[in-house]
């Protein structure tokens, strides 16, 4: 596999198409840092780390409204890929749909969202959009 960021966005974003309550993803500690982040947000209901195997898994359970079953995240899309990456320094920081969704960046402090960037002063890769 080429790029785990990818599939893990896909592993997402088509367990929500199915209308799946809980994902199960192949463990990273990328992963792991963009699973606490998508938490915070309030963008995923939970999630479990599982240390089986050599590598071990994350289980996440998927947020939805409950009268309109639909999803909290609306889309998932992957920046910086591994043929073409792109970085971004802190004063020109991708606002994603005006400031409503997140972009995460991997910076040399960890991965953290574009605003907790541009309040740090520190730039880096801008690995996913989230809204």
């Amino acid at each position: 596999m080429t790029d785990p960021i990818a599939d893990y966005l896909t592993r997402l974003r088509n367990a929500i198409m199915a209308n799946h309550r809980v994902v199960e993803v192949p463990a990273s500690n990328l992963k792991k840092e963009i699973t606490k982040i998508l938490f915070e947000k309030g963008y995923i209901l939970n999630y479990k780390f599982e240390d089986d195997g050599p590598q071990g898994t994350i289980k996440v359970a998927l947020k939805y409204n409950p009268k309109t079953k639909e999803s909290a995240i609306r889309s998932l899309k992957r920046v910086s890929k591994p043929g073409l990456r792109k970085y971004t320094g802190y004063k020109d920081m991708p606002r994603v749909i005006n400031g409503l969704g997140i972009a995460i960046i991997s910076t040399s402090k960890g991965v953290m969202t574009d605003k907790e960037a541009s309040v740090q002063k520190i730039g880096g890769e801008v690995l996913c959009y989230i809204y």
